[in-house]
């Protein structure tokens, strides 16, 4: 069976992940590394490691439970219920 995530295809979606945790300088924060680490990693001049994916999994996940407290006080403030933007 042929593994879906080729390495390109694994940085491409790393590089999306740190787009959502804010963008490169806002997920070196996150994961406390060096920006120019995590564009190496991007562009492939570095592996990314199980470490390194298992880190990126838990920072997402903090940001989902940091998301999820934010939007439960507004709503709770406003009485929103409507899903539109």
């Amino acid at each position: 069976m042929t593994d879906p995530f080729t390495s390109q295809a694994m940085r491409d979606h790393f590089a999306h992940c740190m787009q959502v945790l804010g963008g490169v300088t806002a997920a070196s924060r996150r994961l406390d590394i060096d920006e120019r680490a995590i564009r190496r990693f991007i562009n492939g001049e570095r592996p990314l490691s199980e470490r390194l994916l298992a880190d990126t999994a838990f920072a997402l996940r903090r940001l989902i439970a940091d998301a999820t407290a934010a939007e439960a006080i507004l709503s709770a403030a406003g009485g929103a219920t409507s899903t539109e933007a």
